[in-house]
């Protein structure tokens, strides 16, 4: 039987087991609150995301890392900011070589490289057989209690990528592969910064033909960035592009769209930076993607307004005026260059 040890006791790390496990894997999870952990092991259950809602008595949980020691997969679904430190200390552990699923979205805030890069550097070769990441339009709220769903696996290898596919597939979730690692990487990285203003434009009291121009705009934006970086633009069509683009912007599972809207009822970021304790990845993408893209002069509107919002203090309601007093210009120009 695979073994699947997973990384975290987060929503999506437990709904993603779940996933295994009514696939007939072999699910452990390892997690740093021993609350969350008796909780799953005791009551099958993870109140802290999912209320109520049950998990599969077939998942187990530990507090020691030791756990992932005879994992065939390993599936980091931590924070971006706790991947390096937490990953040092799952390979230390690991017996032998592992398939490592990445399923964060964004950017080392330190060298801005994307996740599987980090990823590779961290995991000793003779430890990895390879790095999938998987992602796609997906809230754990709704992957838990088994609603359908459509995601990517993403890899350079396409034999993991296919693997994993036929290992997490079933009757309500469901794996297409794809090996534009950096396009698909970058188009759900950014995404989080499109939601953060999707939700500022909300909070500000716009509409839907607001959020319509906003995710438009905020695709062609996407779509710019990563073909500067080597993406396909084909990708940003896809499952790592306007699909999650479409999630993240629309729902109120969103951590990062929830993000934007108190910030738009606050009519400012300083509050809401000061009193967050969830993780919403947006915040720190959008530093990292404004900073390359401002040396690499490539066109983020968006991007440098959400910037603004979060890190300089300006008014969210200024930041949509300024947008949309912008210079006129055809609608199609997705070339790198800031003309």
């Amino acid at each position: 039987m695979t073994k699947l040890r997973v990384l975290g006791t987060g929503s999506w790390g437990t709904a993603l087991a779940q996933v295994a496990a009514d696939n007939g894997v072999d699910v452990k999870m390892w997690g740093k609150s021993q609350s969350e952990v008796d909780d799953l092991n005791q009551h099958h259950r993870n109140s802290r995301f999912f209320n109520d809602t049950p998990v599969s008595d077939k998942i187990t949980a530990s507090t020691d890392i030791a756990v992932v020691k005879d994992a065939d997969i390993l599936l980091a679904a931590v924070p971006t900011l706790a991947l390096e430190e937490v990953l040092k200390k799952a390979a230390a552990e690991i017996e032998h070589p592992v398939i490592v699923i990445n399923v964060a979205k964004g950017f080392h805030p330190v060298t801005h490289e994307r996740l599987s890069v980090v990823i590779k550097k961290i995991f000793p070769k003779e430890k990895c057989r390879a790095v999938v990441s998987l992602i796609g339009p997906s809230h754990a709220e709704e992957v838990i209690i088994r609603k359908l769903t459509v995601i990517n696996a993403v890899s350079e290898d396409m034999e993991a990528a296919e693997y994993l596919q036929n290992l997490f597939s079933n009757s309500y979730f469901r794996i297409y592969r794809n090996d534009d690692v950096i396009g698909a990487e970058i188009g759900v990285a950014l995404k989080n910064v499109m939601a953060i203003a999707s939700g500022i434009l909300e909070g500000i009291g716009q509409g839907d033909n607001a959020r319509a121009a906003l995710m438009t705009r905020g695709l062609a934006e996407m779509t710019r960035y990563g073909i500067a970086q080597g993406g396909k633009a084909e990708t940003f069509l896809g499952l790592d592009g306007v699909g999650d683009l479409i999630v993240t912007c629309t729902s109120r599972h969103s951590r990062n769209f929830n993000a934007g809207y108190q910030i738009g009822l606050d009519n400012g970021a300083e509050k809401f930076l000061k009193e967050n304790t969830k993780t919403v990845e947006g915040i720190y993408a959008c530093k990292v993607v404004y900073e390359e893209a401002k040396k690499q002069h490539i066109e983020m509107p968006i991007v440098n307004e959400v910037y603004a919002v979060l890190y300089e203090g300006k008014k969210p309601g200024e930041a949509a005026i300024d947008l949309m007093n912008r210079s006129l210009k055809p609608e199609m120009n997705l070339h790198a260059s800031a003309k």
